[in-house]
C-alpha cells in the first residue's frame, strides 16, 4: 500500500515542485513517513544521502508538535459529532498497539518506531508516547534515534545495498 500510494504521489507532483520537496513532504505525511520518501526518493533518482537527510528532516519535523498538543487536539475534536468517534476508534486503535511499548518503554517504543513496518513509525509512536504520558524530553530522543534506525533499514532496502552487506 505504502508503495502505490508513493508512486501516485510521485507522479502527482514530479515536474511541478523539487523532487527534494516531494520527497520532503512524503516523509512528513502519516503512514507513508519516511519508507514513502525513501521509495519516492529511489523513484526519483535523488543520491542517497541527500535522501536519507530529506527523508529524516521530513519524517522527524512533526513529531515533536504530536507530542505537545495531540491530547488537547483530540480532546477538542471530541467534542464534534462526526469527528468523535473517528478520534475514539484512532486512541484505541493505537492503545491497542502500545502493548510492547507499554511492557518495555524506552525499549519498546524505540523498537516500535524503529522497525519499518505497516502501522509503526514516528507518527504512531508519538501518538502512544503522548497518551502514555511519556515526558517529551524522553520520548523525542528515543523517537528520533528510532526513525534514524527506519531510515537506515529503507535505504539499505529502497537503494538495494542488500548486496553490500553480503545478502
Amino acid at each position: 500500500m505504502t508503495e502505490a500510494i508513493t508512486d501516485y504521489l510521485v507522479g502527482l507532483f514530479e515536474g511541478t515542485i523539487p523532487k527534494e520537496l516531494i520527497i520532503f513532504i512524503i516523509s512528513m505525511f502519516p503512514v507513508l513517513e519516511l519508507r514513502g520518501g525513501m521509495i519516492a526518493a529511489k523513484l526519483l533518482d535523488v543520491e542517497l544521502l541527500k535522501a536519507f537527510v530529506i527523508c529524516y528532516l521530513g519524517n522527524i519535523l512533526p513529531i515533536p508538535f504530536i507530542l505537545l498538543f495531540i491530547r488537547r487536539i483530540f480532546q477538542f475534536l471530541k467534542k464534534f459529532k462526526g469527528i468523535g468517534g473517528l478520534i475514539e476508534k484512532l486512541e484505541v486503535r493505537s492503545m491497542r498497539k502500545s502493548e510492547k511499548v507499554q511492557r518495555w518503554r524506552n525499549w519498546g517504543l524505540l523498537a516500535f518506531v524503529a522497525v519499518p513496518l505497516p502501522g509503526t513509525g514516528g507518527w504512531t509512536g508519538a501518538l502512544i508516547a503522548a497518551l502514555l504520558d511519556i515526558r517529551i524530553k524522553t520520548s523525542f530522543p528515543i523517537i528520533a534515534l528510532g526513525v534514524l534506525i527506519a531510515n537506515l533499514i529503507m535505504s539499505i532496502f529502497s537503494y538495494g545495498l542488500l548486496g553490500l552487506i553480503g545478502l
